[in-house]
C-alpha cells in the first residue's frame, strides 16, 4: 500500500530557528518511518530551493520582502497548488500560509496546527488575518493545539469540535551529556559556589526579564541570561542599576551544545513571562528532561499545564515580583526540593513530552482523517531537533 504523503506547511524550515520552524522539523523527521513527510516553506532570500534535509524533501520558497513579522513569498500558492499530498499541515500564526492556502485550495486533507494566538492591533487582526484564519478553520478536518488551554482561545470558539491535544515533544536522547560536557558541567557548579537561576529566551518584553532582575535583589544566587534580542542594552542597564552587576550574567545567543552544558549547570530555570504570547514554553520541557525545576507565571496558557505548581516547580501570577522573589527563595534554599521537583520534571517529560509520542499522535491523525489505517507506530530518529533559544 502506497504510504500517506504529508505536506508540512510553515514559515521556515531549520536551520533557521524559532520555535514552529523545529516543531516542522521535528515531525517531517519523526513522522517518515511511516508517512511520506516533506515540508513547504519560506526562504529568506529570493530563489525557490529544494533540497533534501535529513531524508526530508524542503522546498524553500523565495521570498520579496518581510513586513513586519509576515514573510511575503508571491510563488507559494503556486507551489502549493502542485502538491500531491493526501494531508496538509498547515502550521499557524503564518498569515502568508493562511493566504497561499485561500488561493491555492490543493487537493488534500487539511489539518491545521494551531500554535498560538496572534497578538496584533485588533483592526488590522479583524480585517486582514480573521477572515483568512476563520476560513482555514472552517475547511479544516482538525484543528491541533499542543494543550488544552491553548483550546480556549477566541479563534477556535466556533471550530472546538475539531480540536485535538497533542503536546509538543523533545527528542530525549538529544539531551544526553558527553563525558567533556559532563566534565564542564561539574566546573562550572564548582566555580558558581552558589545556586544559579538558568533564563532562556528572547529578549523581548513579554519575557519578564525585567520582573525576574527585580526579585533576584536579596538573593544569593546567580543568574545566567540566554538569548538576545532588542530589550538587552535597557536589561544590561537595569541590573547594574538594581546593584546585580556580580549577580548577572549575559550570555547572548549561545550553541546548542553550550546550551545544553548551562540546563545540566543549573540549579533551576525560570520563564517569568507576562502575556499570553508565551504559548507553552518548550525551555520548560528541556530543563524538566535535564531534572531541573522551573519556577514560571501562568498566563492563562500551556505554560503552567506543562510546569505544574508543587510537582514539577513553582508557578506564580505573572508580574508579581514579590511572588517571583519567593519562589526562587524557596527553591534556591531548599536542596531536597530542587532534586524532588526535578526529578518528577524529568519523569513529566518522558510520560507526555518526547518528539515519539508527539508523532504516534500526529500519524495516528493523519489515519483519522484519510480514513487509511496503519500500524502507527514511530521511532523517533537520533539526532531530532536543536535546543532552541528563542
Amino acid at each position: 500500500m502506497r504510504r500517506l504523503r504529508v505536506l508540512q506547511l510553515g514559515k521556515y524550515y531549520p536551520p533557521e530557528k524559532g520555535g514552529i520552524e523545529r516543531v516542522v522539523a521535528t515531525l517531517c523527521l519523526g513522522e517518515n518511518a511511516l508517512v511520506e513527510s516533506s515540508a513547504l516553506v519560506c526562504n529568506k532570500g529570493r530563489r525557490t530551493t529544494v533540497e533534501q534535509v535529513g531524508g526530508v524533501t524542503v522546498r524553500r520558497v523565495g521570498s520579496v520582502a518581510t513586513v513586519g513579522a509576515v514573510t511575503l513569498a508571491p510563488a507559494l500558492p503556486f507551489w502549493l497548488a502542485r502538491a500531491t499530498a493526501d494531508v496538509v499541515m498547515l502550521h499557524e500564526p503564518n498569515p502568508m500560509a493562511l493566504l497561499a492556502y485561500a488561493l491555492a485550495q490543493p487537493r488534500g486533507t487539511l489539518v491545521v496546527w494551531f500554535h498560538s494566538e496572534v497578538i496584533r492591533p485588533r483592526w488590522q487582526y479583524r480585517f486582514f488575518y480573521e477572515p483568512l484564519l476563520a476560513l482555514v478553520c472552517r475547511r479544516a478536518r482538525r484543528i491541533v493545539v499542543s494543550s488544552p488551554r491553548l483550546m480556549e482561545a477566541a479563534a477556535l470558539e466556533p471550530h472546538r469540535d475539531k480540536c485535538r491535544v497533542v503536546p509538543l515533544g523533545i527528542p530525549v536522547e538529544r539531551y544526553g551529556l558527553t563525558a567533556p560536557a559532563a566534565a564542564e558541567v561539574e566546573r562550572r557548579r564548582r566555580e558558581a559556589r552558589r545556586p544559579v537561576v538558568l533564563f532562556v529566551g528572547r529578549l523581548v518584553g513579554y519575557k519578564g526579564v525585567d520582573v525576574l532582575l527585580r526579585a533576584l535583589q536579596g538573593l544569593d544566587a546567580g543568574l545566567v541570561v540566554v538569548g538576545d534580542g532588542p530589550r538587552r542594552a535597557a536589561l544590561e542597564a537595569q541590573a547594574r542599576e538594581l546593584g546585580l552587576g556580580g549577580q548577572v550574567r549575559f550570555a547572548g545567543e549561545i550553541s546548542d551544545e553550550e546550551l545544553l552544558i548551562w540546563y545540566y549547570a543549573c540549579d533551576l530555570l525560570a520563564l517569568p513571562s507576562l502575556t499570553r504570547q508565551e504559548t507553552f514554553g518548550m525551555v520548560q520541557l528541556e530543563a524538566m528532561l535535564c531534572g531541573r525545576p522551573v519556577v514560571s507565571a501562568d498566563v492563562g496558557t500551556g505554560v503552567a499545564w506543562v510546569n505544574q505548581h508543587e510537582r514539577t516547580g513553582l508557578v506564580v501570577p505573572p508580574g508579581d515580583v514579590a511572588a517571583l522573589h519567593a519562589a526562587l527563595a524557596r527553591l534556591i534554599g531548599d536542596g531536597d526540593l530542587r532534586h524532588r521537583l526535578g526529578a518528577q520534571a524529568r519523569a513529566r517529560v518522558l510520560e507526555t513530552f518526547t518528539a515519539e509520542k508527539m508523532c504516534r499522535a500526529t500519524v495516528a491523525l493523519y489515519r483519522e482523517v484519510t480514513g487509511v489505517h496503519e500500524r502507527a507506530v514511530v521511532e523517533a530518529p537520533a539526532g531530532l531537533g536543536t535546543v532552541e533559544t528563542t
